[in-house]
């Protein structure tokens, strides 16, 4: 007698949605996720930075300080990168379509990719104006420079404060966030250049302080696209440990292997996973999936698909033998 394996594929997702009758699990997609709050916090962070960011070009022309004048320039890339952000969560709530499976929930990764990069540009430039500011030192109204500057941070304090609770979990808001909190990291350095101007009339305070802020600005900058990046090149996210992902499902009974394993961010707060599974009693199929889903659920892979695999081995009667 000869032993032949052969492995049949019985293709299922522990996917939410209904069963069909050859064991397939159907869902609706991811579209429409729901950014309502972010979207609200978003405009009203937009509309007030738009209105201040006139009255800090006009204080920065009458008082001849960088600081403010970048800070307002920060404030304009503030008011294209707030204007993008919205843009993309309104077309990230479309749902997807035949040529646009997943929708456009990634267009908000290449947002935060975006403004990541408007940012790493505005802190160089502010770094070779404040370097070229060191040389040729200009005089400073140190008096309209801090009236202005604190007008600003309030205005900064508020947006950052908006925006705090959901940079955490979302890249796009990240780079909304950040972009405000550069722009009170310039007001406090404003303000410490400004009663240090006013005090002593050392100019140079000045530059220094936006040269500094501009260095702090460059570093979230960086980290920003850095895990913008990682996104759109389907790596691993950060917060699973594939090792343990491995040992989780290699240790669900019933299911004697796993392969092809694969993890990776969509968009934001939405984690997914694709592998297949062998086993031998077909009876077992849901059930394996079940367990697969439940223990997924735990690194908040929200997103599953499992193809199984059965194995079975057939008895063939040698050549010559007896029927």
């Amino acid at each position: 007698m000869r032993h032949i394996e052969v492995t049949f594929i019985l293709q299922g997702s522990s996917l939410r949605g209904e069963q069909d009758m050859n064991g397939h699990h159907h869902h609706s997609g991811i579209g429409g996720i729901s950014r309502h709050k972010e979207v609200g916090r978003l405009k009203w962070v937009l509309a007030i930075t738009l209105i201040f960011m006139v009255a800090e070009i006009v204080g920065g022309v009458l008082s001849k300080s960088l600081a403010l004048l970048a800070d307002a320039g920060h404030m304009f890339t503030d008011v294209a990168a707030l204007s993008l952000s919205l843009f993309a969560m309104r077309l990230a709530q479309r749902p997807p379509s035949k040529m646009k499976t997943f929708g456009y929930v990634r267009l908000e990764i290449l947002a935060a990719l975006i403004n990541g990069a408007t940012l790493l540009v505005i802190a160089g430039l502010i770094l070779l104006e404040a370097w070229q500011r060191l040389r040729s030192p200009v005089e400073i109204n140190g008096i309209i420079m801090l009236s202005v500057a604190v007008l600003g941070l309030g205005v900064n304090v508020v947006g950052a404060v908006l925006l705090r609770s959901h940079a955490h979990n979302n890249l796009n808001v990240r780079g909304a966030y950040l972009h405000v909190l550069g722009d009170l990291l310039g007001s406090v350095g404003a303000i410490f250049a400004g009663v240090i101007i006013v005090t002593t009339g050392w100019t140079p305070a000045d530059p220094i302080i936006s040269g500094v802020i501009a260095l702090l600005i460059l570093f979230g900058a960086w980290k920003l696209v850095r895990e913008a990046a990682e996104v759109l090149l389907e790596a691993v996210p950060t917060h699973v440990d594939m090792d343990v992902v491995l040992d989780a499902l290699r240790s669900i009974e019933g299911l004697d292997e796993v392969h092809d394993v694969h993890v990776w961010t969509l968009t934001s707060g939405f984690v997914a996973l694709s592998a297949h599974g062998v086993i031998d009693d077909p009876t077992q199929h849901t059930n394996i999936l079940d367990e697969v889903r439940t223990r997924m659920a735990n690194y908040d892979i929200s997103h599953v698909t499992f193809q199984i695999e059965m194995r079975t081995v057939y008895q063939i009667p040698s050549s010559g033998s007896e029927p």
